[in-house]
């Protein structure tokens, strides 16, 4: 029988480090972050985090174009719409069945629009998480401090 070690070796990239303890800069620097398109298990991706608008998915835009848009009222207004146009599919499907796949794509076009403008504020929501987060560790550091002093 042959023994087998219970953990792989090391890689041998591990004797570039032998010397860190005694010169920290003995070790190579980390490679730079990637920077634009790269392939990954054959799919191209890419570093650039824009939201496509709907014109580039092919999608018509219901709430105006620009910089300036009052999320709050867009998306107030595009849940009515949506509500009003699941109650006129529900009164086509019992009175004219044969004209419901119109009413279903001007649902998933509300749906679409609605889904845009979410994922537009997604940046906004990681910046607000994240100042509550470091709030947060504020505040359990001081109570930490003021617990030390006492």
């Amino acid at each position: 029988m042959a023994a087998t070690a219970t953990y792989p070796p090391p890689p041998p990239y591990y004797k570039l480090y032998k010397d860190y303890t005694q010169n920290p800069k003995s070790a190579p620097e980390p490679p730079p972050p990637i920077e634009g398109t790269y392939v990954l298990f054959g799919s191209s991706y890419t570093t650039d985090d824009v939201l496509p608008s709907l014109e580039e998915q092919g999608v018509r835009q219901l709430y105006p174009k620009g910089p300036n848009i009052d999320f709050k009222n867009e998306l107030r207004s595009l849940n009515r719409e949506l509500q009003l146009h699941i109650l006129e599919l529900t009164d086509v499907l019992i009175e004219r069945p044969s004209q419901y796949a119109r009413r279903v794509e001007e649902i998933s076009l509300i749906f679409k629009n609605l889904h845009h403008l979410l994922n537009s504020l997604r940046p906004h929501q990681a910046r607000a998480t994240l100042i509550h987060i470091l709030e947060l560790q504020i505040q359990r550091r001081k109570q930490a401090v003021e617990d030390i002093k006492r």
